[in-house]
């Protein structure tokens, strides 16, 4: 599975098979941490055991209660912290799900229960739920792209893949409070409209913007 591949079969899961995640996927998992962790300068961390992170009542309501294991997004606290985290957290989101896995961003969970490691000037930011779900979820309704681009019609065929690919982006609430601007330097620019978690959700469709681009790049330059 190529990660455009990946972008269109994720969706979010709440429900989740009573069932571990096996332990060489659990290896691939980390290893790919280890990655994001030095390339973004973040502290992200596998927990299996997700424990009582998901313990409240909305969790419970929700079907959260039952993912096995837990990302939690954590790093140094600066006015990027929240951008980067989504950027690098669905990195590992599209990796989980190359890997056969299924996830849901969770902002709303057990914060005093989660077994974290947070080092002094680090900051907790979101949590990845994660497990086999009991369905690969549904694709929710989406903006279109004229809804979230200026001048559609005057941009590169590559920047439409790229918008293709951000659309299918996970928010906050579903709200999409973005837009994406080609500007006359023929560079990409990402505005962040405000809302629940806008900024984290700026971080995950910047990562899949650059999906779309490279995949389409990749079959443009082998054509």
């Amino acid at each position: 599975m190529t990660e455009m591949e990946a972008v269109r079969s994720r969706h979010s899961v709440r429900k989740y098979q009573d069932k571990r995640i096996e332990k060489e996927q659990i290896k691939c998992l980390e290893k790919k941490i280890e990655e994001l962790n030095e390339e973004g300068n973040i502290h992200l961390q596998f927990i299996e055991d997700s424990a009582s992170t998901f313990s409240k009542l909305f969790n419970k309501s929700v079907g959260l209660g039952s993912a096995p294991s837990v990302i939690a997004c954590v790093g140094p606290d600066d006015d990027t912290l929240d951008e980067r985290i989504g950027y690098y957290g669905q990195k590992l989101v599209i990796y989980a799900q190359q890997l056969g896995l299924n996830t849901c961003w969770v902002g709303t969970f057990n914060r005093k229960k989660i077994p974290v490691e947070i080092s002094d000037g680090e900051r907790l930011v979101i949590a990845i739920a994660i497990g086999y779900g009991q369905t690969q979820g549904k694709q929710r309704k989406t903006k279109t792209a004229d809804e979230v681009v200026i001048d559609l019609k005057e941009v590169p065929d590559w920047f439409h893949a790229g918008v293709e690919a951000a659309l299918l982006a996970p928010t906050a609430i579903n709200q999409q409070k973005f837009e994406i601007i080609y500007n006359e330097n023929e560079e990409v620019e990402f505005k962040d409209l405000g809302g629940v978690l806008s900024k984290i959700d700026i971080g995950i469709v910047k990562c899949n913007f650059e999906i779309g681009v490279a995949d389409y790049k990749s079959h443009y330059d082998n054509a």
